[in-house]
């Protein structure tokens, strides 16, 4: 263990940051891309996609990596992949190579397991909650503060990724000068082919819901990639049990103890991403917002999520993680329901905004915790893995639900489908609290 301890706690907070920073700076951004590149808004969205679905896919394979070679040296891994796809984002000018480097970025995806690894090993058991409530806690911060960074640039993508270049770099160093690693390996090899079947399946639906709208929802294409999902989904779920080291543990998914945190990280992650996508949607639609006001907009969500993280600690040693997550989603639900009826103007959008922050920062608090709180020690990397992974899978089917229902059906069914996303995940965490409370006194 460390002497002093916070300091690494602090730095792997900003890494966690800033590797979160890349899944929303590109939010804002999307009707200026479609414009400069030429592109339809679903052909753009994948911008936004490409970058969740990479972090999809690199949660469990560098999670696994980490827990072989070292967390502190694949975090570094992690963080070069950010520098480099920010800094091919930032040179690109055609939207193949735009979306090449946002699916590096996405490789910064698993510094929160990484993260939550390293400070299990670096800190007293009693200091653990409130550690691991503040790395959850900066990926809401990281959310929120990477649409205020595209604000800030004006919507100069160029910029904005030549600033995430920087803020890679320096993350990779403090990480690199302040954190040792446990001399402790696992043994294995990482599923590769899990890593590709899962790649597969996820693309194949995204992109059917995505373009569904565009291409048609019963034209051959969209019901043949639906088709090939699900049949590759099958595929990935039968080989996934037969692999000794597999790149998700299936019987994870549906543990009993971990059942609850999983469904409700990805409800929450889709219903987070579902109303700050059409919240920049809306402000730069109807209102005729600049990408510095949207920023500006969503600036309640960015300073709540940060203030609730600063009392996660002290709440989680009052209350139940179960029942903060459980009460941050009915936050997130009265945020979105709001929007669902009334956004004529600008005070809408910050009222409900701040309401969003409040239970993003609660929710996202006590998700790191509620997921391994009831599994054995041996199984807390595997359980945290599975719920950073269906949050950001949650993340990805928000941005292709998002582009095609803001595409057809409009804003307001949007942020209705984000509430009852929202809702379901405050269901699920206060019936699998009430559920792990009953066994504990039983």
């Amino acid at each position: 263990m460390y002497k002093n301890y916070w300091p690494v706690v602090g730095v792997l907070a900003f890494a966690v940051a800033v590797g979160t920073l890349q899944m929303t700076v590109v939010v804002p951004l999307l009707p200026l891309l479609q414009h400069r590149l030429g592109a339809s808004l679903s052909s753009v969205s994948w911008t936004l996609t490409a970058g969740l679905l990479s972090g999809a896919v690199a949660i469990p394979l560098l999670s696994r990596l980490g827990d072989m070679y070292g967390r502190r040296t694949v975090s570094l891994a992690a963080l070069a992949l950010l520098v480099a796809g920010s800094a091919l984002s930032a040179m690109s000018s055609t939207l193949s190579l735009l979306i090449a480097g946002r699916v590096l970025q996405g490789a910064a995806a698993p510094l929160l397991p990484l993260a939550v690894g390293l400070v299990r090993q670096a800190l007293p058991g009693h200091r653990l909650p409130g550690a691991i409530g503040a790395l959850s806690a900066t990926i809401g911060v990281g959310s929120g503060g990477g649409m205020i960074l595209a604000g800030l640039v004006g919507g100069d993508y160029r910029a904005m990724f030549w600033i995430m270049t920087g803020l890679g770099a320096l993350s990779f160093v403090l990480v690199a000068m302040v954190v040792r690693d446990s001399p402790v390996r696992g043994s294995g090899r990482p599923d590769l082919a899990g890593a590709a079947l899962v790649s597969v399946w996820l693309v194949c639906l995204l992109l059917a819901i995505s373009k569904g709208a565009a291409w048609g929802w019963t034209s051959p294409l969209t019901l043949g990639l639906l088709v090939a999902a699900a049949a590759v989904g099958a595929v990935w779920v039968v080989t996934a049990r037969r692999t000794a080291s597999p790149l998700i543990e299936i019987p994870m998914l549906l543990h009993r103890g971990t059942v609850g945190a999983t469904v409700a990280s990805f409800l929450l992650g889709f219903a987070l991403f579902g109303t700050i996508t059409t919240i920049s949607a809306v402000a730069q639609g109807p209102f005729g917002a600049s990408v510095l006001q949207v920023g500006l907009y969503l600036l309640p969500t960015t300073v709540l999520m940060l203030v609730v993280s600063v009392l996660a600690g002290p709440l989680m040693r009052r209350f139940t993680a179960a029942a903060l997550v459980s009460g941050g989603s009915a936050l997130v639900t009265v945020a979105a329901l709001w929007l669902t009826v009334s956004r004529d103007g600008g005070e809408d959008l910050y009222a409900a905004a701040a309401v969003l922050g409040l239970g993003i920062g609660l929710g996202y608090a006590a998700l790191g915790t509620m997921a391994v709180e009831h599994v054995e020690p041996a199984k807390t990397a595997a359980a945290g893995g599975v719920n950073a992974l269906v949050r950001v899978v949650g993340s990805s089917l928000a941005g292709a639900v998002g582009a095609a229902v803001l595409s057809s059906g409009g804003a307001g069914w949007s942020f209705a489908i984000a509430a009852a996303a929202a809702l379901l995940s405050a269901i699920f965490a206060a019936v699998h609290g009430k559920l792990a409370a009953r066994k504990v006194m039983a």
